[in-house]
């Protein structure tokens, strides 16, 4: 299928404890948009694709976005790593490490748990391409704006 290397596709090396910040960067693993959806969108949607070079790029697509997944997930783990409960509980995080600890879960910034509900797979190629470009390409067009 692929191989894995043991290594961050682009290395993360944070030095500073920001729980805050990593509350928001939490979407980003586990949100309606975030990697995770993106990974299990491709990877599901591939299925339907009429040929087998649309099927292989989704494919490609699906494993690079795991990558992107594993990147955001060490950035979240490093922004908290040994942050204090006082500053757990100030940005928000004490929910969240009441229930998960230190282990990254696949949530919101709001703290919604991530669900099967954010990708959308039509059975029709055009339009799960739609949706795709929708989730990955929408927000960063509406935040240059």
């Amino acid at each position: 299928m692929w191989t894995y290397n043991k290594t961050l596709q682009y290395p993360i090396n944070i030095k500073c404890t920001d729980p805050r910040l990593a509350k928001v960067i939490i979407s980003q693993y586990g949100g309606p948009d975030g990697e995770l959806a993106a990974s299990l969108r491709y990877l599901s949607q591939r299925f339907g694709m009429p040929d087998q070079t649309s099927k292989a790029i989704l494919n490609d697509i699906g494993t690079e976005e795991l990558a992107h997944l594993e990147m955001v997930g060490t950035i979240v783990h490093q922004l908290t790593d040994g942050a204090s409960i006082e500053e757990i509980e100030k940005a928000g995080l004490a929910p969240y490490y009441t229930d998960h600890g230190v282990d990254v879960y696949p949530a919101s910034a709001a703290g919604v748990p991530f669900t099967a509900a954010y990708i959308a797979c039509k059975g029709d190629p055009i339009a799960n391409l739609q949706e795709d470009l929708a989730a990955d390409v929408a927000p960063l067009i509406v935040q240059h704006k």
